[in-house]
């Protein structure tokens, strides 16, 4: 037997226990279906939880066993909802099944909680933000903020990574590359976009950036995506000189759509000391 098939069997087992312990915990008042008679056994029968989500009977005993069944992605969301899973517990069934989770779609203000601003501030020599979904920058630490310029003096559009990068010529001459370092910006932000296409919010800013830059409007057609997240970015900063600095973003993982960017100052061009200059000029 190949490890593929020994793989591929546990999760099926691990995935009908699962199933099976997620029934026995609900009662059939908990789903709105009537208590009937005396139960010999806890929680919902196969049977009331096949009714729930429109499958088989016969077909969801198979799956609770284990048996070689492959339920699709509307299935799972069926079976989720009918069985009350929260969305740990949804993407759990998701992933023992080899079905990609669904991704919802982040609505309403975005935060960022104090546990990742005290990471923000505790990251003294490595300047570092929290990007929001349409990539605006929601929260800084000062060494960003020297090395980038100060984000609190910039008001709506301004405080977007695109914005910056396409539109800010201020910014733009920070970026030694920009040339290479533009259009690979655009190919990673419309990756992450591709989930909010229709979204008013980010049509208006990709309208804006496409009648004031005729480098984002001819990127932009070309439909390129890329999922890179790390790489190099060279600095030419008016105090500083050249610097080069390592990026990479982490995803937040309890808020969707948020991610954490560091830049670590690497060796050549000085770096490291450069950067700690600026921070002491700057004061505390």
């Amino acid at each position: 037997m190949s490890v593929t098939v020994a793989d591929t069997e546990a999760r099926r087992r691990q995935s009908g226990a699962f199933l099976r312990s997620r029934r026995e915990r609900l009662t059939p008042s908990d789903v709105g279906l009537p208590e009937g008679f005396r139960r010999r056994t806890p929680g919902l029968r196969r049977e009331e939880v096949a009714l729930l989500a429109g499958v088989g009977a016969t077909w969801y005993t198979w799956l609770e066993q284990g048996r070689d069944v492959r339920p699709s992605p509307e299935v799972l969301s069926a079976l989720a909802a009918a069985l009350r899973l929260d969305p740990a517990e949804r993407q759990h069934l998701y992933i023992l099944n080899d079905r990609p989770p669904p991704e919802p779609r982040p609505i309403g203000p975005e935060r960022v909680d104090e546990p990742l601003r005290r990471m923000l501030d505790s990251l003294t020599r490595q300047p570092a933000y929290v990007l929001g979904r349409r990539w605006d920058i929601l929260a800084w630490n000062r060494a960003a903020a020297i090395l980038f310029g100060d984000y609190e003096k910039l008001v709506g559009d301004e405080r977007n990574i695109m914005h910056l990068v396409f539109a800010d010529k201020a910014h733009r001459k920070l970026l030694t590359d920009w040339d290479d370092l533009a259009p690979t910006v655009l190919a990673m932000f419309r990756a992450d976009s591709a989930r909010y296409v229709g979204d008013p919010e980010f049509e208006r800013l990709i309208a804006k950036l496409t009648k004031v830059s005729t480098e984002f409007r001819h990127w932009w057609s070309r439909q390129d995506v890329l999922r890179s997240l790390t790489g190099l970015k060279r600095i030419k900063h008016p105090k500083a000189g050249r610097m080069t600095f390592e990026y990479t973003s982490l995803a937040v993982t309890d808020q969707v759509g948020l991610k954490l960017t560091v830049y670590t100052p690497l060796t050549s061009d000085q770096t490291a000391e450069k950067l700690n200059s600026l921070l002491s000029a700057e004061g505390p």
